[in-house]
């Protein structure tokens, strides 16, 4: 029987487990877009100030108190602060006690977190939301981590690629499902609000009960513990009746390569120039990702289409989840054909083409009534290109950039970057769109040309490509470089998830 043709109903079960974590980190990006008025006026309330609510299509009006608006932004961002500390200790927790463990133990944390903000009414709402968020955030920067890692090391061969996608599937939909149960006659009110916040640890609660009945990696407690009897059963559970001593060939073969490698740094990584172009190009890469201004879509798209005009601005905001969806599906299909720079080009390019259209449709949005369906079209057409291309492929083109060596390292930095970068969004995109009104996304239009032209001239084409071909290409003026041990599939699944 061949392992690697066969899909085993506990290996169906294990994965569908593990993102459930995916789907809850997915669940809080998107949570907190729908119900931003109402919560917006409890914290006005708890505050004791007034607010300034009108439907003027003057962007410099209907804006909350500034003291509202400071603990809504620190509300949406802290999230990121979360997840940019956790970020660190993914290979921590995975080794500590093992990938099934691990998830159950930071399941503590989404609970948490979910019953600080299901609570809010009863405390002072903008200080319980923010400590809610806060643990969420920490909780999803160490899933995000653990699910990949998890599901990568007991997928099959020929399953790999496609599993590894629904940790990115199940993100989505999370935001979708957000969206839709945050309108106003579901969980979307003045008295909901709160479970609609709560609900954010209920997968961890149903994870917590499915993770007992999922078998451990084979790979960790071969690779990690050398318990092989263990690794073999759990093979058996995940594979059926096959003759395991080819995996567990591969996987001794792994051990000692993983003995002999050796390890760099952060501090070494960002001062060794034989790296410095790699990381250059990995980190803005997230940049890239960041700063085109998909989170401000993401985290204000209700409010974005309420100042286009839009009658029904949550349902709009629920079309462009379905959007985000469909064209994640639609990324797997094309990335392994297209290259992943072309596909970077493409969406980058039209990312940016879209933010001169939405721009433009605000700002004559008061003249010409039909620029609201510019602006609608130009916003979901924005959410497309970003999942054609920018959105998934920073993350696993990090790993493809570098060798085993400093690919811990890389992707723990471009991890830290990337939340980091998503704070800065979160916490600032209000400020400045206040600041710039109908013209904030020419500032995101900016920032993606220069993305586009710098992805043109310095980010290479990994596909089909080893190592040390890549390598090559940023090297090749600085001499031939010392060869570098070949990579071992468990770090670099490990690695890969430390972002």
């Amino acid at each position: 029987m061949d392992s690697g043709k066969q899909l085993s109903g506990t290996l169906i079960l294990a994965v569908f487990t593990a993102v459930l974590g995916s789907l809850q980190y997915g669940y809080s990006l998107g949570v907190i877009n729908a119900p931003q008025k109402v919560i917006e006026r409890h914290y006005g309330r708890a505050l004791g100030v007034l607010q300034n609510v009108s439907h003027s299509d003057n962007a410099t009006e209907g804006l909350p108190h500034p003291t509202v608006l400071m603990y809504w932004s620190l509300s949406v961002s802290i999230f990121s602060i979360g997840g940019m500390i956790s970020s660190f200790f993914v290979g921590f927790v995975g080794d500590l006690r093992g990938r099934v463990k691990g998830m159950l133990a930071v399941n503590v944390l989404a609970v948490t977190g979910g019953l600080l903000m299901g609570l809010a009414n009863k405390g002072v709402p903008h200080i319980m939301v923010i400590a809610g968020r806060a643990v969420m955030g920490f909780y999803c920067g160490l899933s995000s981590g653990l699910v990949p890692m998890y599901v990568g090391e007991i997928a099959p061969v020929a399953f790999r690629g496609a599993l590894g996608t629904l940790h990115q599937l199940a993100i989505v939909s999370g935001i979708l499902i957000s969206q839709v149960i945050g309108l106003d006659f579901l969980l979307g009110n003045d008295a909901l609000w709160p479970v609609l916040l709560g609900l954010s640890g209920a997968p961890a609660i149903l994870q917590s009960l499915l993770l007992p009945l999922c078998p451990e990696s084979p790979r960790y407690l071969y690779i990690k513990l050398g318990r092989e009897e263990e690794a073999r059963k759990c093979l058996k559970r995940f594979r059926g009746e096959y003759d395991f001593s080819k995996e567990l060939a591969e996987m001794k073969k792994e051990k000692e390569e993983v003995m002999k490698e050796a390890k760099i740094s952060i501090v070494t990584l960002v001062r060794l120039p034989t790296y410095r172009q790699q990381l250059f190009v990995a980190l803005m890469m997230h940049l890239s990702q960041q700063f085109s201004g998909i989170n401000a879509i993401f985290y204000y798209s209700t409010a974005i289409f309420y100042k286009a005009g839009v009658a029904e601005p949550v349902y709009a905001t629920i079309g462009v989840g379905v959007i985000n969806t469909i064209f994640t599906m639609v990324s797997v299909a094309l990335v392994d054909r297209a290259g992943r720079r072309t596909m970077t080009l493409i969406g980058l390019g039209g990312m940016c083409c879209c933010a001169v259209a939405m721009s433009v449709g605000l700002v004559y949005l008061s003249t010409y009534s039909w620029m609201s369906y510019v602006s609608m079209a130009a916003i979901f057409l924005f959410v497309c290109f970003f999942e054609i291309g920018p959105g998934p492929i920073p993350w696993f083109i990090v790993a493809e950039l570098f060798s085993q060596g400093p690919r811990p390292a890389a992707l723990a930095l471009a991890g830290c970057f990337n939340w980091t970068s998503n704070f800065i969004i979160g916490m600032c995109f209000p400020y400045v769109e206040a600041l710039c009104g109908s013209y904030v996304f020419t500032i995101f239009a900016a920032f993606l040309f220069i993305f586009t032209l710098f992805t043109y001239f310095r980010v290479p084409e990994t596909k089909g490509k080893t190592f040390e071909e890549i390598a090559a290409e940023f090297q090749g003026r600085r001499g031939r470089r010392p060869p570098i041990p070949a990579a071992t599939e468990l770090e670099q699944l490990k690695s890969s998830s430390e972002a």
